[in-house]
């Protein structure tokens, strides 16, 4: 039964059943055989209600908010004080009309009008017989009807089943009654007051929890006997729907009952515990990490893991040492982006424009990140591959990185492991240590926000072994994507989820890579620039950024291109820009000053601008140097600062044919002055050399910059063609420089570093470079533009490169041994 029903019941009707009230009382029989020969008007006006329908008998308080319904309940008021009540078929419908309500309605007569606070008009009606709407008269200014008498049809005065029926109904209400918090007591009075079957029938209709079009169809049924057994019905079908409720009730009251006990427990722990620390409390901390959990997307594998984590925390007292560990734990689990991601953008023309911004050149980069871009916009499931950015300082790697998170719409993260010696760094210490944290994998994570950032490991070949263990091996599970997808931190002690992280890692070295740790990565050759490009990048990047720096705008100064490369040229030696950078920086300090103090200075750099600010150039010394002496060579060099030009010397004194090498050589390049030395030996009347000679002479090779140590084998056709010069005093062709690795047969063997070398050579001004034939695809690799100016020379035997090399007379062939 409705509870609003029974409330109106206790606020109007308690006086129904008060000998002393004004109010009319509860039906009687007689009331009732008064009413039903009561004849009715031909015609009422009606006033239709939303959401419930009037039976005959029943007192129910209506709240009229329509215009036209209060017009008609203050007219009825005045005058007969008797109306019409039906209901609507839909309750949203403002302006009820003939189609719009049903045809059975009832009888009413006004009790009483009250005036609310509000403004709305309250009207209590009492139903007193049914009635058929047979036409609409008026529409205006509210509906006029005429009716018709619906007479009901009673059973005779000894129907036993009809008896047990009303019985039945009785017994039923006050189970309902009793059963029921939601009704009032005063119901259970209500009902066995009522003398009237009829009525009783009515009353329990109207206060059930029914449908507006369930109450309407009982309203229409003629034969009470009928009504009576369609509401038992509907009563026994909602007794059932109590018990059930009832019964479920129960069981989460049995809960409540074992959450408040559990409750108390910890109220009670919690106050011991505030005893026992000083009155800390934090159990408003507990509160607060299990609310923040339920926000957070893990699995049911991590939320068991917390949850028993959360209860370790909270039986522990605040004063001991883990309980810090404990909480910094727990907070470690709550920050990390558990199945977090960033959406990937994977407009391919918008990343190509971004990495073309903020990059000039590296077309090879480029094309990989936008070919990985295009696989992951295909499969959208592609797991990150790992990429080894590999080449000199200062070209542009670390900032590559930046680039790519934001051509990808991901977040930036990035960690130097330049020096790293402790394997904890990587994976983390057990956090039962005091001072316990995660590797630095994980922190980086939380601080990212997302699961899937780009992730720049700079400077992964400066790892290095130490007596903590070795984190290049600890990076071997965080770079392989079979197995990074359940990464172990030591202090989180569960796995993390690293597969869609993508890993960018940046090296200048491939050598001290661990040699399983570089096969985990695809390695992509980021070489130096030309002079060509160091110009734009400084026009385009590195002048703008230092005048922003320096806070000046772009009016304030002004570097040509001519300028520019001078700059390039005479003050700067690498592969990269940032030396050249610092350059830039000190011309537009100079700028700064000058506009600091209010002192003229020219906008547009001049030649003389560059040498008052930078000095005389310093880096001529990797110019070619035209010597017209026999036995000085030009050879190529590859630098972990890029490409470098290499003069090697040699010179004969008399002695016993004693060979000096001298210059910080390594091993390797020593091992290549005494293979060119026996070859020549072995060869010296096929290069008419005098044998005589190599007796009576000792040889002195030296390769300047003493200071610098040099290894490799690439300068094996240098030393040969040095050698060569000196013993037949011959000199080397002018702008020659050449690379390559000789053998005893008198072999040329390919070498590496190419692109660099090539740079290297252009920087220096020289015109004809001589290499081993198998290098040739690495010259086809090689932007035309970059190779502009040079002539190359593919050779495969030392006689060839003696030929090309020495100038004035032609050596003979040596034949292969």
């Amino acid at each position: 039964m409705k509870k609003s029903n029974f409330i109106q019941l206790d606020s109007l009707s308690l006086q129904d059943f008060d000998e002393n009230s004004e109010l009319i009382p509860l039906m009687t029989p007689e009331d009732e055989e008064q009413i039903n020969n009561e004849s009715l008007p031909e015609s009422l006006p009606i006033l239709p209600l939303r959401n419930t329908v009037l039976f005959p008998g029943v007192v129910i308080p209506i709240t009229a908010g329509r215009d036209t319904s209060i017009k008609l309940i203050n007219d009825a008021n005045k005058g007969s004080k008797v109306i019409g009540v039906v209901a609507q078929k839909d309750e949203a419908v403002e302006n009820p009309q003939a189609k719009d309500i049903y045809k059975e309605g009832t009888v009413a007569r006004i009790l009483k009008v009250l005036k609310m606070p509000d403004g709305n008009t309250t009207v209590i009606i009492q139903g007193k017989k049914r009635f058929k709407v047979n036409e609409i008269i008026t529409e205006q200014p509210y509906l006029t009807a005429k009716i018709s008498d619906l007479p009901e049809q009673k059973p005779e005065v000894d129907n036993e089943e009809f008896k047990a029926i009303i019985e039945s109904i009785k017994d039923l209400s006050l189970e309902i009654i009793k059963h029921s918090p939601n009704i009032p007591t005063e119901a259970t009075f209500a009902i066995k007051n009522i003398e009237s079957n009829s009525f009783l029938v009515n009353f329990v209709s109207s206060n059930m929890n029914l449908k507006v079009e369930e109450k309407q169809e009982l309203l229409k049924i003629n034969d009470l006997k009928e009504r009576a057994l369609q509401t038992l019905k509907f009563m026994n079908l909602e007794f059932q729907k109590l018990e059930l409720k009832n019964d479920i009730q129960s069981k989460v009251q049995s809960d409540m009952n074992q959450q408040q006990r559990e409750y108390f427990l910890h109220q009670q722990l919690k106050t011991i515990q505030e005893e026992l620390g000083g009155g800390v409390a934090y159990g408003e901390e507990v509160e607060e990490m299990r609310k923040r959990a339920k926000s957070k997307k893990w699995d049911d594998k991590v939320k068991t893991h917390f949850e028993k984590e959360l209860a370790k925390m909270q039986r522990m007292n605040p004063q001991v040492a883990e309980y810090s560990i404990q909480r910094n734990y727990l907070d470690l689990f709550l920050d990390l982006p558990w199945n977090e991601f960033s959406e990937d953008q994977f407009d391919l023309k918008r990343a190509m424009k971004i990495l073309d911004r903020d990059h000039f050149g590296l077309d090879d980069v480029k094309k990989r990140i936008i070919e990985y871009l295009a696989v992951l916009k295909l499969r959208n499931d592609m797991k990150s591959p790992i990429l080894c950015l590999y080449g000199p300082p200062g070209v542009g790697k670390t900032s590559l990185g930046k680039s790519i998170a934001e051509a990808l719409g991901r977040e930036y993260v990035r960690i130097s492991l330049g020096g790293l010696r402790d394997e904890a760094e990587i994976r983390g210490h057990r956090k039962t240590y005091i001072g316990a944290m995660p590797g630095r994998i994980i922190q980086s994570l939380k601080k990212a926000g997302t699961s899937n950032p780009v992730f720049v490991l700079d400077e992964i070949d400066k790892l290095s072994a130490g007596n903590q263990g070795d984190p290049s091996s600890a990076m071997l599970e965080v770079l392989d994507p079979e197995q990074n997808n359940e990464f172990y931190d030591n202090f989180l002690e569960m796995g993390f989820d690293l597969s869609k992280v993508m890993f960018i890692a940046t090296s200048n070295s491939l050598n001290t890579i661990q040699p399983a740790l570089r096969d985990r990565m695809e390695i992509i050759d980021v070489t130096g620039y030309t002079i060509e490009e160091k110009v734009e990048i400084a026009k385009r990047h590195l002048l703008p950024k230092q005048l922003k720096e320096h806070g000046l705008d772009g009016t304030a100064l002004k570097i040509a291109k001519p300028q520019l490369e001078k700059i390039v040229e005479g003050y700067t030696r690498e592969s990269g820009v940032r030396g050249l950078e610092k350059q830039i920086a000190k011309m537009v300090r100079h700028a700064a000053k000058n506009i600091a103090m209010e002192e003229d200075y020219n906008i547009k750099v001049t030649n003389d601008d560059i040498i008052d600010v930078l000095g005389s150039p310093r880096m001529e010394r990797d110019k070619y140097e035209n010597n017209n002496v026999a036995g000085v060579v030009t050879g190529l060099a590859w630098t972990r600062v890029g490409g470098d030009i290499l003069f090697i010397e040699s010179i004969l004194s008399k002695g016993k044919g004693n060979l000096t090498i001298t210059g910080n050589l390594g091993k390797v390049m020593k091992e290549s002055a005494t293979i060119a030395m026996e070859y020549i030996k072995a060869h010296a009347e096929q290069l008419n050399i005098n044998p005589e000679i190599l007796d009576k002479y000792n040889v002195h090779i030296h390769v300047p910059e003493g200071a610098t140590p040099k290894d490799g084998p690439s300068a094996g056709v240098t030393m040969l063609t040095s050698l060569v010069s000196l013993f037949t005093q011959n000199k080397v062709k002018k702008s020659l420089a050449m690379t390559g690795e000789i053998t005893l047969r008198g072999k040329v063997l390919p070498v590496g570093g190419i692109k660099e070398k090539i740079l290297a050579a252009k920087r220096a001004k020289i015109k004809e470079i001589l290499l081993c034939a198998d290098n040739k695809r690495d010259i086809d690799e090689i932007k035309p533009e970059y190779l502009k100016g040079l002539t190359f020379h593919y050779v495969k035997d030392m006689s060839e490169v003696l030929d090309i090399a020495i100038t004035n007379k032609k050596v003979k062939h040596a034949k292969t041994l």
